[in-house]
């Protein structure tokens, strides 16, 4: 994979993650895009904290998600979207700070994409702590 990405697939990235309201209610911004890699950052708002104020598990599991998804969907054909198929989740370390979810391609493929997604959590001073490892699966689909 080459360092560009390709200005249309680039847009049609940005479109589709537009498109999410649930991004939109965490707060999720792309923040990086290259081929096979996205991060997505969010911060920790006070709805979505569970009870002894950490990230709430829901929130760092969407975060990943949608990162390793859209790592998934910038090697995928035009006119495509993508799916979740499968993702697994390691909590590691409460969720505290900002978070930063780092999704990546491990292994492209036409029918289906196998992907992993780290979330950080970073405070003030922009030390980072893992959170959580997501590795999964992610097919295209005709939109």
């Amino acid at each position: 994979m080459t360092d560009q990405l390709a200005p249309e697939i680039e847009a049609r990235i940005r479109e589709s993650f537009a498109k999410q309201p649930m991004m939109e209610t965490v707060g999720g911004e792309i923040v990086e895009i290259a081929p096979g890699r996205i991060v997505i950052e969010a911060p920790i708002r006070e709805g979505l904290r569970q009870q002894q104020g950490f990230a709430h598990a829901g929130l760092i599991f969407t975060l990943g998600d949608n990162a390793a998804g859209y790592a998934a969907l910038s090697v995928m054909p035009p006119g495509s979207e993508v799916l979740s198929v499968e993702l697994k989740i390691n909590l590691l370390s409460p969720g505290l700070g900002r978070l930063v979810a780092e999704g990546r391609v491990l292994k492209p493929g036409r029918r289906l994409v196998v992907v992993a997604a780290d979330v950080w959590g970073v405070d003030e001073s922009g030390a980072r702590k893992l959170v959580a490892a997501l590795q999964g699966t992610m097919i295209p689909v005709t939109v």
